[in-house]
């Protein structure tokens, strides 16, 4: 039950994400099949939480702006144990993700925040209903 509240957690604050993205860049399209979606599962040192969200803010931002592969990057943490960040990353395809580890506001993300950073799990997942993810979003923008 907690991972179906996360699941839907994720995509909701993924709509506000999807949202802006739509606003700067109208002529993305989707294939679902091309698709990469992410959650990366990190526990910081509680000792530089508020350094590394700050970082984290500056990325994520830079990659929603300046790249148009990249759909969603969007930090949350866990109420409880604000040291638990999850990312949920959405990317047009594959190769936009590679584009996306070569910008140099990744490495300077991944660079500075290293020593920051205690655990880190990437798990790769799929849509479950790609149709609906759009309607959502739909609804949203409209």
């Amino acid at each position: 039950m907690k991972t179906l509240k996360c699941i839907i957690t994720f995509l909701f604050m993924t709509i506000v994400f999807l949202n802006n993205s739509r606003a700067q860049s109208n002529s993305l399209t989707i294939d679902p099949d091309k698709m990469m979606v992410r959650i990366a599962e990190l526990e910081i040192k509680a000792e530089h939480i508020d350094e590394y969200i700050s970082i984290l803010k500056e990325e994520a931002e830079a990659s929603i702006r300046l790249e148009p592969g990249v759909v969603c990057i969007f930090p949350i943490y866990e109420k409880e144990r604000p040291t638990e960040i999850r990312i949920l990353e959405i990317y047009a395809t594959k190769e936009a993700y590679e584009s996306h580890l070569q910008t140099p506001h990744f490495k300077h993300y991944k660079s500075a925040t290293f020593d920051m950073v205690k655990s880190l799990k990437l798990v790769d997942m799929s849509e479950l209903d790609f149709d609906t993810m759009k309607d959502i979003f739909k609804k949203v923008v409209e």
